[in-house]
């Protein structure tokens, strides 16, 4: 007679549970994947920051869990660490990655990602970030006709409206709708971070749990400094909403992260997608600031 006592998932069977459950967005089963591919992290971020910091160990004060340089006392912080830290936990923790998750060949999830994260591909795609190279254009952009493609990447590229319609030889009215589609689209998706050029930094959902209130190292200009450039309004009317709020309450109301990240919670509002509200901390937000600070001057500067 059938008890109807189900056979406890073998150990294969559990990771993979652990990974769909992580893809998915479950904060219990997302926390436990991030604790095994802290170690992992850590040491590769240790070794490629390393390798390219050239000057940048003199300048600023290291973010690594061993710093590395001798900077001057009161340096403000590296941005590459964390945010090295950052990228890496996206590309090996990202939902994609973790359904293709089989164990294969009685390989663990630990496993699955340390290959990964030594492998060649890996440290390409994070020069590619780390530098600017390739950028990819979404299918969901592609998809929206043939010179959608192109408007993304001219977008990218800090163009205005006038060069975008020369350069696809369209009137600037049809670019300007081309051009609004293609923001929508990348707001509604969570991943307008796409249209930031390639000397700013995208950072992922999780940290090291290591904060300091110390500032990371910002040489954006504020907005009081070019608040007389012809172009403001108009490169700030391409902001999302959620980057005009943070710049308005930080930058022009002098506002506290506190009281922003207090903000952003109430109003449920995320700056980074896969990040709730309530686990956005102050080091979250002043990268966010930054980015949107280096989008605002190159659209500007292009205007």
């Amino acid at each position: 007679m059938d008890t109807g006592n189900q056979e406890p998932l073998s150990n294969r069977d559990e990771q993979i549970l652990l990974a769909q459950q992580a893809a998915a967005g479950d904060p219990v089963a997302r926390s436990r994947v991030n604790q095994f591919l802290d170690p992992i992290i850590r040491f590769q971020t240790d070794r490629f920051c390393k390798r390219f910091c050239k000057e940048n160990q003199f300048i600023y004060t290291c973010t690594l869990p061993k710093p590395w340089g001798t900077p001057a006392s009161g340096a403000a912080l590296c941005e590459w660490g964390n945010a090295s830290y950052a990228w890496m936990l996206d590309d090996l923790s990202n939902a994609k990655r973790l359904q293709q998750y089989r164990g294969d060949n009685g390989a663990s999830l630990n496993n699955y990602m340390y290959h990964i994260a030594n492998s060649l591909p890996f440290y390409e795609r994070w020069k590619n970030w780390r530098f600017g190279r390739k950028v990819h254009v979404p299918t969901y952009i592609q998809s929206m006709g043939p010179q959608a493609g192109s408007a993304f990447l001219a977008l990218r590229s800090g163009d205005n409206i006038a060069l975008i319609a020369q350069k696809l030889s369209l009137s600037e009215a049809d670019t300007e709708i081309l051009c609004r589609k293609i923001i929508v689209t990348l707001t509604q998706k969570n991943r307008l971070h796409l249209l930031n050029p390639p000397s700013t930094i995208s950072l992922s959902q999780d940290y090291d749990g290591n904060e300091t209130e110390m500032e990371p190292a910002d040489a954006s200009p504020s907005l009081e400094q070019t608040a007389d450039h012809d172009a403001l309004h108009q490169a700030w009317q391409l902001l999302n909403p959620t980057e005009q709020f943070v710049l308005e309450s930080m930058v022009m109301d002098q506002q506290d992260a506190n009281d922003v990240l207090n903000a952003l919670e109430k109003l449920d509002i995320r700056i980074k997608d896969g990040v709730p509200p309530q686990q956005t901390n102050r080091q979250h937000l002043y990268y966010f600031r930054r980015k949107t600070l280096a989008k605002l001057e190159k659209l500007m500067e292009s205007s």
